[in-house]
């Protein structure tokens, strides 16, 4: 599995069988600044949406039109932006749900967050729960974006039902845990092989390195790799 941080909480996965981009805010995401589009988007079949913030469904409507990717997102959600965009490749779901995508699954679990969009009247719209989403591959690593979201204990039975390999993990603060609690969330509920921090580093109220989490993780530092945008991993 390839792995490419594109800034923020949006990344591309590329399996054997599947070219995957989760929660891609493209356009207006500091984070992705100095990347190419052109090779973010190449070839992508499946678009996963944690929840509906605009700094996580992004382009998503304008990709999947580009590209004819399927778009997986909670039902809410899924439903606001096929109204909205006129798209129809879109499986919706929702917490505790598994939805079969071919060579994968994905499985919708807690999130502890909010998910709304503004119109442009001033209305705020709830768009369902925020998620986690747990990945399973046909012969890849299993792995858990967390989207954004605070410690919780039941943490614990996500690991347990699913065994996570791979970790995306919020660690910005202001709006997901920081640094610290992040780390305690992996170390106490997680057996990961690899961790992956996220939601920081974009915009300027977020913290700006990784430096944080880094230090919390002590022991289990090492299994924490830390892309600059538009980097590459392989797991």
């Amino acid at each position: 599995m390839k792995i490419t941080w594109l800034g923020h909480s949006a990344f591309r996965l590329e399996t054997a069988k599947a070219t995957i981009l989760i929660d891609p805010f493209l356009t207006g995401n500091p984070g992705f600044e100095g990347n190419d589009r052109k090779d973010a988007v190449k070839g992508v079949t499946h678009i996963l949406l944690t929840h509906g913030h605009g700094d996580h469904v992004g382009d998503a409507a304008e990709i999947a039109k580009q590209t004819g990717a399927t778009i997986l997102a909670n039902a809410d959600l899924a439903a606001w932006i096929g109204h909205h965009h006129g798209l129809e490749k879109i499986e919706a779901g929702n917490t505790g749900g598994t939805v079969p995508l071919g060579s994968f699954s994905a499985t919708f679990v807690n999130a502890l967050h909010s998910s709304a969009q503004i119109t442009s009247d001033g209305v705020s719209h709830s768009l369902g729960n925020a998620n986690g989403l747990m990945l399973h591959f046909d012969n890849e690593p299993s792995l858990l974006h967390m989207g954004d979201t605070d410690i919780f204990s039941d943490m614990a039975l996500i690991n347990e039902l699913h065994r996570p390999e791979i970790g995306i993990v919020p660690i910005g603060d202001r709006f997901t845990m920081g640094g610290a609690v992040a780390a305690l969330a992996c170390r106490r509920f997680f057996s990961f092989a690899k961790v992956l921090p996220c939601h920081y580093g974009s915009f300027p109220f977020l913290d700006q390195t990784a430096d944080g989490f880094l230090e919390a993780m002590e022991d289990d530092a090492a299994s924490v790799a830390v892309p600059k945008s538009g980097g590459l991993i392989e797991v």
